[in-house]
């Protein structure tokens, strides 16, 4: 990922959704060639000479401090997550190494998976590529794909480019606009604090060819955390439902996690979660994979 670019790319993005009347400034009656707030004037409510605040959406941030940083934040109105997606972004981290394109599920996350017999879980890896899934997850988000555990890294299925470029994924979603805007959210702020990460570069690069929906989120910049919240999921054998996920981290240093799925006890998402647990046992209701 091209660090300085994007990080210049994300302040003009926020500079420029910000109304000079919204930050206590009047608008000269002259015409203005900028949407938002100019450079300077940014500069200049933060506290940070213009110099400095242009050096940084030229992507050149050697040297800023958090209180720079935090001064333009403010300036911004930027959230919590977006004030730490700035920061990665100002000072990216650059692994020694070159990040691992054959992660596994440890033996003991897959004995974790399996035991959860009655809830959907699947663990992935920071790109969200599928390490492993139990009946259930497979059940639940890709009856359509073949039940076997993704164990090479060109099999896995991905859930961003899912989600951009599988319709039968897409169609799970009631509410797919939102969900959308989410997964790009949390792209954006794992390929910051990423940079080096080829497998992250290559995802972004194949969605932003052949996804139009994913070129426009991409380029707004969305940034947020998503650890935990409600799928609201149209499933042909649960039906409508609705289930509460959790992000749980793995300790891996590959930033692995675990996603499981569950509903309100005594509601109709917990009676058709019962239904497609049944299917799943007796091998009923499922597609074919192809």
């Amino acid at each position: 990922m091209d660090v300085p670019s994007e990080l210049g790319d994300f302040l003009k993005s926020r500079r420029a959704a910000l109304r000079p009347e919204e930050v206590g400034l009047t608008p000269l009656p002259t015409r203005r060639r900028v949407t938002g707030l100019r450079r300077e004037e940014l500069a200049m409510l933060s506290g940070v000479s213009i110099t400095h605040y242009t050096r940084l959406e030229q992507g050149r941030a050697a040297g800023a401090s958090d209180s720079v940083l935090e001064a333009i934040a403010r300036t911004l109105r930027l959230t919590d997550d977006e004030t730490a997606h700035l920061k990665a972004l100002a000072r990216p981290v650059r692994s020694r190494t070159a990040p691992s394109h054959r992660e596994q599920a440890s033996p003991s996350v897959r004995q974790l998976l399996a035991s959860m017999r009655e809830i959907p879980a699947l663990a992935l890896d920071r790109r969200n590529d599928i390490l492993a899934w139990n009946a259930l997850g497979h059940a639940l988000l890709a009856p359509h794909l073949p039940v076997r555990a993704p164990e090479l890294p060109a099999d896995r299925p991905n859930l961003t480019r899912m989600l951009f470029l599988d319709p039968d994924y897409r169609g799970l979603y009631r509410d797919w606009p939102s969900e959308a805007v989410l997964a790009v959210a949390s792209l954006r702020q794992v390929a910051a604090r990423h940079p080096d990460d080829p497998g992250l570069t290559d995802l972004v690069g194949h969605l932003t060819i052949n996804s139009p929906d994913f070129t426009t989120h991409w380029n707004r910049h969305p940034v947020r955390t998503c650890t935990s919240g409600t799928k609201r999921l149209r499933h042909r054998v649960a039906g409508d439902v609705d289930l509460a996920f959790e992000t749980l981290t793995l300790s891996s240093p590959e930033g692995q996690r675990l996603i499981t799925y569950t509903a309100e006890p005594g509601s109709a998402s917990e009676a058709g979660l019962r239904g497609l647990l049944e299917a799943t046992a007796s091998g009923q209701g499922l597609a074919v994979a192809r």
